[in-house]
């Protein structure tokens, strides 16, 4: 379908298509929605905003009437819901999304009930313990649900326990803190995930969704290229560790993401990354004078290669379309 489209624009770019049919052509091709498929799209949304919508409201419903609500009714307001999201997921099933649906509002569901446990019992638990726990205790339910966003939630869930971790503990056991090692932390996680995700996709179909990846290698990237430029304005703090490391990272998603699985948005998402690098460091080093010329020269810098980036990206879309 993208094809399509592209060979579209390009005719009408060269004279071919009249303006005024251009959304006809697009419309005939099929790259254009039909009423069909914007139904199917609203229907989606309105589902899972539903399930999104319902948790919250559970725990605004508990937190507003906690104390004309006694403990049985809270935890039975809760359990009943879950219950009721299993049962549904499995009359329903986990290949229709309305199943998939009711597994990820059990999924939420199941924080709530044991965000509640601490506040009933007074449990003393720590924050980063609730997400823990919600991560283990819910891992059977997304290791069964084959549901790429399921699995993305479960990862979230492990990056608030690594957050909370380190407010409480501040680093290693509480001997170490500092903001970078909670970076790095973040990015190995998401390193890892992004990883192991692209390795059993190639055996896994329904890991293939290409949205996931894209999810997982933006976060994986942004967290190197955060690092790589506070290396560049506190070196003596974040040390030289960054740089190689994320040069590294941008060598491994060309190699990956240009020949392996070619995945244009990752790549463009790496230019943009070098982008900021290139120009951070030459603001370093050129913008201590504060010389027009300087701003200049970083500012014909970024014009170039952020032309040069769109026209290898251009060829790199167009070796997919032959």
């Amino acid at each position: 379908m993208s094809a399509n489209r592209n060979h579209i624009l390009d005719w009408a770019e060269q004279g071919r298509i009249r303006p005024d049919v251009l959304p006809a052509a697009l419309r005939l091709a099929g790259v254009t929605p039909s009423p069909a498929d914007w139904r199917r799209f609203a229907d989606g949304l309105a589902l899972w905003l539903g399930v999104i919508f319902l948790g919250a409201g559970v725990i605004f419903f508990l937190a507003y009437n906690w104390d004309a609500l006694g403990r049985f009714a809270k935890f039975g307001m809760v359990e009943v819901l879950i219950l009721a999201a299993i049962f549904a997921c499995f009359k329903l099933r986990l290949d229709q999304l309305s199943g998939r649906a009711a597994l990820l509002g059990a999924t939420l569901l199941m924080g709530a009930l044991l965000a509640l446990v601490g506040q009933v019992y007074q449990t003393g638990a720590d924050t980063y313990e609730l997400f823990a726990v919600w991560a283990l205790a819910v891992f059977p339910w997304v290791a069964v649900g084959r549901f790429g966003t399921l699995w993305l939630v479960w990862i979230g869930l492990l990056h608030l326990a690594v957050v909370f971790y380190y407010q409480v503990f501040g680093g290693l056991f509480g001997l170490i803190f500092s903001t970078e090692r909670l970076l790095w932390a973040l990015f190995i996680l998401d390193s890892a995930a992004l990883c192991v995700w692209e390795i059993a996709a190639r055996r896994v179909a329904w890991l293939r969704e290409r949205w996931s990846v894209r999810f997982l290698a933006t976060a994986s990237g942004a967290l190197i290229t955060w690092l790589a430029v506070w290396t560049i304005f506190d070196f003596e703090r974040v040390g030289a560790t960054a740089v190689p490391v994320y040069v590294a990272w941008l060598a491994a998603a060309y190699m990956v993401y240009r020949h392996w699985a070619r995945d244009v948005f990752v790549l463009a998402g790496g230019a943009l990354s070098a982008i900021v690098v290139v120009s951070a460091f030459l603001s370093k080093h050129m913008l201590e004078r504060n010389s027009a010329g300087a701003f200049l020269f970083i500012g014909l810098v970024v014009i170039g290669m952020s032309a040069a980036s769109a026209f290898w990206l251009r060829q790199v879309a167009g070796e997919d379309e032959q």
